[in-house]
């Protein structure tokens, strides 16, 4: 090679590489405290690692999460995403590389001049053309980057979906069984209800009781009467709410464990170290990914400020006519750089602007660590604190159980009014679906705090993005 071509060359090589440090100068990484503990904790294991198929140890459960993961029209719809990111992120990349287009035609040319005899030009060619831009200042790249950042914040959002959706089912299953034996609870009280009102009635008939005692126990019946209804209108609501999620119509019917609630929970479940946390949850990593994207738009606004440099090479066969068409080759060359010279200062704007976009996503990243955190350790002492208040309800309906039976006693034996024995049967309802929903909350607190560390993180287990 000459030497008055080394320079130049040498010289596009260098700008090319200070203009790609230089264009994310004014992009400052992100500042993000990593606590040293989870509320007041640090594991060597965590309860994310375990796949959500092992952690939901129900069938029927775990039959609706499948059946959530194929037929949800939004985790659907994310994945459509993905693929079209996806496809996004190869046409940037395609840019780096030549295009080749090739062209066939055919004319003919009339000219009829006055005073001049006509004259027809036919023309027959084939020709191709080459064109490459020369990627001198690294636009191309970023925005290939900017492309593949894009396709990597899709895949994490929709992973960040598939375990809002296992969450999402496993809290409306939990919330349907609990719903189910409240149920129950209220019709088995109806009935004890309804043989004590018929006792009241002869009771009252026969002279052997007031009517104000026949009354409260009207009272306490029609109560309990009530609250039938507003329970089937919510478990009617929660099966409607399972159906959208795995995608069938209102009123499909929905298997249920009804002895899923007694599944004994461990006293307490290993959530890692806070670190980990960054790693685990797709929505931090999809929110890093959006970062990466935000930076990589600084780098081809700013690229976009520089003169590109385009190479033609155009070749082809060319005549009047087919039969001397292929003795008649032609081809050009050529290369243009292009530029702005002034453009009152547009290119410089959405310089400023990107840079202003990075900051906007430096700080939702930030924002989004900072709430992963504080989710994780309000999930911890839920968790903790769900199984103490279980503990203490459970002592509750036991010793309601007791003051009923001895009201009972009491009541037969002449010691006690009526309005006492009303009094603790209406303790032991309450305690009773206080224990139901008790046990309903330790375990939507389990599905939180399992969803808040990323519970099914685990790469080698999730399912490939779409394509």
């Amino acid at each position: 090679m000459k030497t008055r071509y080394i320079l130049p060359l040498v010289l596009a090589v260098a700008a090319a590489v200070m203009s790609s440090c230089s264009a994310v100068r004014g992009c400052k990484p992100a500042n993000v405290p990593v606590p040293l503990e989870l509320a007041g904790r640090a594991d060597s294991a965590s309860v994310a690692d375990i796949d959500w198929w092992t952690f939901y140890s129900d069938t029927t459960l775990n039959t609706l999460i499948t059946r959530t993961l194929e037929n949800n029209r939004d985790f659907m719809a994310a994945a459509a995403t993905v693929v079209q990111m996806k496809e996004l992120y190869g046409a940037a990349n395609a840019e780096l590389f030549p295009v080749i287009n090739g062209n066939a035609y055919a004319n003919r040319e009339t000219n009829d001049y006055k005073d001049e005899k006509p004259l027809r030009d036919p023309e027959i060619g084939v020709k191709a053309s080459l064109s490459w831009e020369a990627d001198l200042w690294g636009n191309l790249r970023w925005n290939k980057r900017k492309g593949q950042a894009a396709y990597n914040a899709s895949v994490e959002e929709w992973r960040a979906m598939r375990i809002t959706l296992i969450a999402e089912t496993a809290s409306a299953y939990f919330n349907l069984v609990a719903l189910d034996n409240e149920l129950d609870i209220v019709q088995r009280t109806l009935e004890t209800r309804k043989e004590e009102l018929e006792k009241a009635k002869l009771r009252y008939e026969g002279g052997l009781t007031s009517e104000i005692t026949y009354l409260q126990a009207q009272v306490e019946y029609n109560t309990a009467a009530s609250l039938l209804p507003v329970i089937e209108k919510k478990i009617e609501t929660t099966q409607n709410a399972i159906a959208l999620l795995i995608g069938e119509l209102p009123g499909t019917p929905i298997a249920r464990n009804p002895q899923t609630l007694t599944t004994p929970l461990p006293e307490s479940v290993p959530v890692g170290i806070p670190s980990q946390l960054l790693q685990r949850r797709p929505d931090i990593r999809a929110s890093a990914a959006k970062l990466a994207q935000a930076m990589a738009g600084v780098g081809v606004a700013y690229t976009d400020r520089f003169p590109k440099l385009t190479l033609t090479l155009t070749g082809g066969v060319e005549n009047n006519a087919f039969a001397n068409l292929f003795e008649s080759p032609f081809s050009f060359i050529a290369g243009a750089i292009a530029g702005p010279i002034f453009d009152f200062g547009k290119r410089k704007k959405k310089y400023k602007a990107a840079l202003a976009q990075y900051d906007n996503a430096r700080y939702s990243y930030e924002q989004k660590v900072l709430a992963a955190f504080g989710e994780t350790a309000n999930a911890i002492t839920g968790y903790a604190k769900a199984r103490e208040i279980r503990d203490t309800r459970t002592t509750l309906r036991n010793a309601a159980m007791k003051y009923m039976n001895l009201a009972h006693l009491q009541y037969s034996a002449g010691s006690i009014n009526y309005l006492d024995v009303l009094d603790a049967q209406r303790r032991y309802l309450d305690a009773e679906i206080s224990n139901s929903n008790a046990a309903r909350d330790e375990m939507l607190a389990l599905v939180q705090l399992y969803k808040s560390l990323g519970g099914g993180w685990n790469i080698s287990n999730l399912p490939a993005p779409p394509r």
